[in-house]
Parts: C-alpha cells; sequence; structure tokens
C-alpha cells in the first residue's frame, strides 16, 4: 500500500511533522513502513517550459530544433534572447507549446530505479547541439506514450495554478513528495486503509487531530435521467454479492486523463490508462472501494447483473487469457454471458476503448472468502482483489471524482436514493443513520470499561475525543446513566465488534508506549485445573514410563492411508483447500497416521519400539454439534512393533500396556471379548483378535488387540504388532473421583504368593476365570491382592480341557500373613471357579 504525503496533506487540517518523526509514529501507532520513497529526487531535475522556437533540423526529417523558455533558471548555455536549445525528434512539438525539459545532468525518471541510471548531457545531434530534451510520458515512467512529448494544455493544470516558464515540474504537479509504502498484511483487519482517505484519518487520529472526511465523500448523490440509455440490473448470489450498484452516463469522449490525475495516480502506485479508467483507479486508491467501468453499447440485451457461474463457462479478461470457469466463481453477466469475474478482473468483451460513446459504472461488494478461493483457482491477483480481499464493508459509501474532461461532479459510487440495487436482499445490515452517515450497530462500554483495562486515568472527554478525531460517534446521554456510553463506529471499519475492539482502538490513538508500565490489577487465587489436560498429561507419563514414544502427526491425511488401513474415505472430511495433495482428508481415527510411521523407523533400525498420539478426529458418522459444525473426539492410540518374532502373541503385550494406563489412571476396566455379531469394530482392527476395554458402569471406553492382515500388509508392518485406540472424552468421565488421592503407601510387611491351577472345559473363557478371581479379591478388601496369569497350559492329546494358572500375591498393611490366612482365599477362589464353570483344582 503506498500513501502519498501530499494527498495526506490535502485532506487533513494540520502541519504533517518531519518524515522522520511521521514514520515512527506510523510504524507504532498503524502499519508497519517498508520504505520511504522520496519522488522529489526522481523528477526534481523536470522543469516546465514554453517552446518559443521550433525549426526543422537541417541535416535530420524526423528531427526539430527547438528554443525553449526555462525562466532562466538552469545553468546552461543560451542564445542572445536567453533561451536554450533543445533537439527533439516527437512529431507534436510546435511553438508556443508549454512541455516538460529534463536539462543537462539530471536523470530520465524512467531510469531511476535501474542500477546505471540514465544521465543526461548536452551533446550534438546530427550535428546540432542539444541540451538535454524535451519528455514524452513513458520518459517520465507517468505512462506508455512515446509517440510524442507532452504537451501540457489547461486541462492538465491543477486547480488555481498558473504555468511559469521554469518551474519545477515536481512541484506543480505533486509529485515533490513522499511516498510511504506499507506492509499490506499490517492492514489485514482495516480495509479501509487501503485508501488514501482511512490513512490520512488515522494518520490524523494518531496526532490527536479531528479528522473529517470531505464533503463528496458524505454527499448523498442525485443522478440526472439518462434517456435512452435502458439499463436493467439484477442480483442472482445475493449471498456472496451483498451489494451491487451501477450508474449509467451517456455521451462521454475517451482520450487520456488530465496530467494532474495522472501524476497523482503515479504517486499513489497507480498506471494511467484513459479518461475513465483512471477515474475509477482514483475512486479505488482514494477510497478503498474498487469500482469498474463497462462499455454500455457493448453490454447484450442491456442487461447488466451478478451470478455464479456454471460449470465450464469461458470468459476472456482484460489480461488478455480465457479462463474456464467453476460453480464457485462469482461472475458479472449481461443479457448472453459472462463478461468478468466479479470484483477481480473485466472482461475484453465490455472494455472500455477509444471508441466508447456511453459508459456504465459499477460499484459492488463481494464475499472475501469466495473471491480468494477463485483467486487462487485461476491464479489471478489485482489491485481489486487486495482490496475485497480485506473484507470490505457493503454499507452505502458515497462518493465522487472531480472535474474529470469537463463531466463536473459524477457519482463514481451510487447512494442508496441513486442505486436501489444496492441494498437488495440485504435488510441483515445493522445500521444507524446519524447526521447523513451511515453506521454500524452501537456498542455500550460499561463505565470505567476502557480504563481498567488499559490503567490509565483519562481527563474527563478525552476518550470520546480520541474516537471522535477518527469519526466515531460516541453518545453519553442520561439515557444510559450508569451502565456506560455508546459508541458507534463508522461503516467503514468492520473490524469494531466487541468491547474490546473499542478499547484497542483508544489504546492504539492514545499510545500504547505511554500506557503505565505496571501489571494490572488481578486476583492471586489459582486458576481452576484443567482437567483435560492433566489427563493428557498423567496418561504421557505412564506411557513414558512404559517405554513409548509421543509422536505428533498432521490431522490430514492422503486417502492412501485411509484405504491402507481399510477406512473409508467417504467417511472423512475432504478439504477443498488442501496444503498439498497428500494431506486432502481429515483423519477419522489416529491409528493409520501412526501405522504409517512405523517401516520408517523399522528401516531406520529400531528393532522394537511404541508409537502413541493424543489428537482430534472428525468422522462424518459422528454428526454436528448445536452450531451445526463437524462434531470432534479427542483419541488416545497407540501402536506397539517388534521386528523379531516373540513368545506369544502381541495383543498380550499391548494389552498389558494399556490396563497398565488404566490402572495409573485408577480407571477400572474390563477386556471384553469382541463378539461376533459386532459390527462396529473400527478398521483396523482384527475382531478375532481384539477386544473391547469396558468400565465397571458399562461405557465403552476403545479397543486394544492386533490388526487385519491387509492393514499389515499394506503398510508392511511387521506380524508381532497390536495396538489400542481410547476415547479420551469418556475415559474423563470414568476417572475415579479421588483421583488426586490414589497413592498408596507401601506396607511394612512382606507380601505372601500362592499359584493356583485350575483345569477346566476348553470352552471356558479365560477372562471368566480371571473376573471369578477377582471377585473373591474384592471380598477381603482388608487385603491387598494382586492375581496374574501365569500360563494356560492344553495337552496335545487333549483338546477338550484345559488348565489356567493364576499366582495370587497378597499383602497386609497390618501384618505379616500366615497360611492359614492365604489357604482359605485360595479354596474360595477353587470353590467360585468349580460353581461357576465346573472347574477341578489341581
Amino acid at each position: 500500500m503506498k500513501v502519498s504525503l501530499n494527498l495526506i496533506k490535502q485532506l487533513i487540517n494540520f502541519e504533517l511533522p518531519p518524515v522522520d518523526e511521521l514514520v515512527s509514529r506510523v510504524n507504532q501507532q498503524l502499519g508497519g513502513v517498508e520504505e520511504v520513497i522520496d519522488l522529489k529526487a526522481k523528477y526534481g531535475g523536470a522543469r516546465i517550459v514554453r517552446v518559443v522556437e521550433c525549426e526543422k533540423h537541417p541535416n535530420a526529417d524526423r528531427l526539430s530544433v527547438t528554443k525553449i523558455d526555462d525562466g532562466g533558471v538552469a545553468d546552461v548555455p543560451r542564445d542572445d534572447n536567453g533561451y536554450v536549445q533543445v533537439v527533439c525528434g516527437a512529431p507534436n512539438v510546435h511553438a508556443d507549446m508549454w512541455a516538460i525539459w529534463l536539462p543537462p545532468k539530471s536523470i530520465v525518471p524512467a531510469s531511476f530505479d535501474d542500477a546505471e541510471p540514465f544521465v543526461l548531457d548536452a551533446r550534438p545531434l546530427r550535428g546540432i547541439l542539444s541540451q538535454g530534451m524535451l519528455a514524452a510520458a513513458d520518459e517520465l515512467a507517468i505512462g506508455t506514450d512515446h509517440e510524442g512529448i507532452i504537451e501540457i494544455n489547461e486541462r492538465d493544470i491543477p486547480a488555481g495554478v498558473t504555468l511559469q516558464a521554469g518551474a519545477s515540474f515536481a512541484e506543480v504537479f505533486g509529485l515533490d513528495d513522499y511516498v510511504l509504502e506499507i506492509e499490506n498484511k499490517m492492514f489485514t483487519h482495516r480495509p479501509d486503509c487501503f485508501g488514501q482517505l482511512g490513512v490520512a484519518r488515522e494518520i490524523a487520529g494518531i496526532f490527536h487531530q479531528q479528522f473529517n472526511s470531505p464533503d463528496w465523500y458524505n454527499a448523498i448523490q442525485e443522478f440526472a435521467d439518462s434517456d435512452g440509455l435502458e439499463l436493467e440490473v439484477f442480483n442472482e448470489a445475493n449471498e456472496l454479492a451483498p451489494a451491487f450498484s451501477v450508474i449509467a452516463i451517456k455521451n462521454v469522449d475517451i482520450h487520456s486523463s488530465p496530467l494532474w490525475l495522472q501524476c497523482q495516480l503515479v504517486a499513489m502506485g497507480g498506471k494511467p490508462i484513459n479518461n475513465i479508467v483512471d477515474a475509477t483507479n482514483y475512486v479505488m486508491f482514494m477510497t478503498a472501494q474498487p469500482t469498474h467501468a463497462y462499455d454500455y453499447d457493448k453490454l447484450r440485451g442491456h442487461k447488466l447483473g451478478v451470478r455464479m457461474a456454471r460449470d465450464g463457462e469461458k470468459v476472456g479478461l482484460l489480461n488478455g487469457k480465457e479462463y474456464e470457469l467453476t460453480s464457485g466463481d462469482i461472475v458479472i453477466v449481461d443479457g448472453e454471458g459472462v463478461i468478468g469475474l466479479a470484483g477481480i478482473m473485466g472482461g475484453v468483451d465490455t472494455e472500455v476503448s477509444g471508441d466508447t460513446k456511453n459508459i456504465v459504472l459499477e460499484c459492488a461488494n463481494f464475499d472475501m472468502y469466495a473471491l480468494r478461493r477463485t483467486a487462487m483457482r485461476h491464479g489471478i491477483f489485482t489491485d481489486a482483489l487486495t482490496r475485497f480481499n480485506k473484507g470490505q464493508s457493503p454499507a452505502p459509501n458515497c462518493c465522487c471524482v472531480k472535474a474529470v474532461d469537463g463531466y463536473g461532479w459524477w457519482g463514481a459510487v451510487g447512494g442508496v436514493q441513486a442505486s436501489p440495487m444496492l441494498f437488495k436482499n440485504h435488510s441483515s445490515l445493522r445500521q444507524v443513520l446519524v447526521d447523513g452517515k451511515h453506521w454500524h450497530g452501537g456498542l455500550l462500554i460499561p463505565k470505567r470499561f476502557v480504563e481498567e483495562r488499559l490503567g490509565v486515568d483519562f481527563a474527563e472527554n478525552e476518550i470520546e475525543t480520541l474516537l471522535k478525531n477518527v469519526e466515531f460517534i460516541v453518545d453519553d446521554g442520561n439515557k444510559y446513566g450508569e451502565a456506560g456510553v455508546m459508541v458507534y463506529s463508522p461503516f467503514w471499519r468492520t473490524d469494531i465488534e466487541l468491547p474490546e475492539d473499542v478499547v484497542e482502538e483508544v489504546g492504539r490513538l492514545y499510545g500504547f508506549d505511554r500506557l503505565p508500565r505496571h501489571l494490572p490489577e488481578r486476583s492471586i487465587k489459582p486458576a481452576l485445573k484443567n482437567k483435560r489436560r492433566e489427563l493428557k498429561q498423567r496418561i504421557r507419563q505412564s506411557l513414558s514410563r512404559a517405554g513409548a514414544n509421543e509422536v505428533l502427526t498432521y490431522s490430514f491425511v492422503h486417502e492412501r492411508v485411509l484405504k491402507n488401513s481399510e477406512q473409508d474415505p467417504s467417511r472423512a472430511y475432504r478439504l477443498s483447500n488442501a496444503l498439498s495433495p497428500d494431506l486432502q482428508y481429515y483423519r477419522i481415527s489416529i491409528l493409520p497416521s501412526l501405522l504409517d510411521k512405523v517401516h520408517a523407523n523399522i528401516k531406520s533400525g529400531h528393532d522394537e519400539f511404541m508409537l502413541f498420539e493424543i489428537g482430534k478426529i472428525h468422522d462424518k458418522k459422528l454428526g454436528f454439534n448445536d452450531e451445526n459444525l463437524p462434531i470432534e473426539k479427542t483419541f488416545i492410540d497407540g501402536v506397539y512393533a517388534n521386528k523379531k518374532p516373540q513368545a506369544g502373541a502381541p495383543f498380550y503385550k499391548v494389552r498389558k500396556i494399556a490396563e497398565r494406563l488404566m490402572k495409573d489412571l485408577s480407571v477400572e476396566v474390563d477386556f471384553v471379548k469382541i463378539a461376533e455379531s459386532d459390527s462396529d469394530v473400527p478398521a483396523p482392527f482384527d475382531a478375532k483378535r481384539s477386544a473391547w476395554i469396558v468400565a465397571k458402569n458399562g461405557d465403552n471406553l476403545g479397543i486394544v488387540g492386533e490388526l487385519v492382515s491387509s492393514a499389515r500388509r499394506n503398510f508392511k508392518l511387521p506380524d508381532y504388532t497390536a495396538a489400542f485406540s481410547i476415547d479420551i472424552e469418556k475415559l474423563q468421565e470414568n476417572l475415579s473421583k479421588n483421583q488426586d488421592y490414589n497413592y498408596q503407601p507401601l506396607s511394612r510387611f512382606p507380601s505372601t504368593a500362592r499359584d493356583i491351577s485350575l483345569k477346566m472345559d476348553s470352552n471356558v473363557d479365560y477372562a471368566k476365570v480371571y473376573a471369578c478371581a477377582e471377585e473373591v479379591a474384592k471380598k477381603h478388601g482388608e487385603l491387598q491382592i494382586n492375581i496374574t496369569p501365569i500360563a494356560i497350559y492344553q495337552p496335545k492329546n487333549d483338546d477338550s480341557t484345559k488348565t489356567v494358572t493364576l499366582n495370587v500375591k497378597l499383602t497386609s498393611a497390618e501384618r505379616t500373613l500366615e497360611d492359614k490366612d492365604i489357604a482359605p482365599i485360595i479354596e474360595e477362589i477353587a470353590a467360585m471357579a468349580a460353581e461357576e464353570f465346573d472347574a477341578a483344582q489341581v
């Protein structure tokens, strides 16, 4: 964003400080200044001169020898009349014209930024000495025209200026200027600051000066009836185009803009084209509101409107390229088809040209997110898009361009009265009309709300003054009383939504560097503990002690990862603007992301390891919450892998880790066999070799088990691999109420262990045997009883029976246990097993 200080001076009513001080204040209170451009250094050598004589060059048909009146300011040789001789090759040079002269030793402005700028000198051309040159538009870096030199006419001169020979071109046409280039990202939330008017308002505010928008900006426009210019205007994309207004102007004459306007565009970073296009750009650079002009006679059916594109439609734009559109693009159309990309670039078919006689001016507002997607999709970026991208206000913005080629005042942006289409289907906009201006709905600021947060005792009416300086309305009438004051933000301040935004605005305008350097008063009462965060930390500690390594993977995965884990991609949300082609889907479980890392770690030389991750998942089957957003859930998933074959099944290895985790969290669970009829087993777990993790209240907390062979094959996993997946929300619901006090001191007395072997039918589940022993242990709560499986033995010649051996370890906190204390408990386990599944102690 380029800011012309000369234009800023015209918009404010106080003297600006030196540039260094101004830049310092802007950096502190407005935005980061990337560069200060001194235009006077570029144009300071150029002089306005009058061509007194013009004769053909005796040795060249296309050259002319001129005598110019430079007012005697340059130190160059002259003739007896005090005139300077300059040889010129322009076909339009003639006597008694005003031109721009670059004297010897001056730099040609077009080469100013080159590594080796072109410095003029006095030199002979075909035998005739020429003192410098008369400049064309391209040589002055004002335009692209090189057909002739610039001829200054009455319409080119700024109002109130009289031409004098030898006057500084830069001073007369406003190019004795400093231009501040401010980083665009600094104004991401401030679309109004993408115009000179908005920056001028802010500069006034940070210097504590009152700013008043020009009359032309607040005036409600009135337009005469354009007889013979029938135009049907329509809006079929009201949601994404809340404002769309047009006006028609007839009998226009297309030519170059006045020189003063061209120079102002250059100072603002623009490029002059013709009077109509320059006028629309001038409005945009001044007010931050893009506008566009169409050739009325090229609008088919004399219709102009906005709608969504249809897949496959094509449009040729002003950049000379043709684009194929999608249904997500907002387009401008006439009676037969697309003529432009809304908010980005107009079409070549309705371009204003030298033959244009009637024009249509459009001013609109479009959804910034839709425009951003369109620009990214087609790779088109323009000044208009830059401004729409920041979230322009759809509220009315009445402004005009002054005295362009004899048109007088004409509305470049229509008001409500001039263009009823402006608020079509946009009645939801909250606004208040105050003194002829449109304002957003007010914010009630409680008494001393600002002072308490900034730590400043402002003087009476100081806050009101700071806000009014930048055209806020502050209503402190008695009707609000002790409740506070009502603050209305102007329509261009789309960033003001909360009372805290007003606090920030007051602090910025007052100067954050002036705020007292002490901490705000706070209660020393400790904040409540975050139960979810504490739970996650306890999970990390437990799994780390078990030797597991925590990893963090992307929440987004490739479709390949979903399919490799036998998951259905249709259940996953697909991203329309993915970070990369490898991150197209939001994961529906964490485990596939972990499995994708196993093979790489094995190749790196890690033969045995366990990975775990705590993260969020989204699944279409979970549905939506009350705010119509996809429900997200948090899980803890882990995978254990061992390259070397081990005795036993990997299921028991991971189950032991999951069981230890539950005990560390004081959550009592059972591992329940998955029924053959159960269809809710999450992929890629193998239902026949997995178990549900079930809390004592019946809640299903998750699953632990081995993986289906296809997943092991797809991810190149070793055979000795198993995993678990646990729902943290349900886990937290089942935490013991006294989880903060689950520590038990070790007994001072020795423990005693006994083995018990039970022979039973081979169809009896081991889980039933273990549950039977646990039930007996609970009856003896005065003792600490730990039951550990030792072996499950089944003879080769008898597959109808098996023997389960358990180790029962007993500890008392009061005394050393004797055999008479232990034997009854072992007998009780045997008796219950005999009763429930006809087991015999061996």
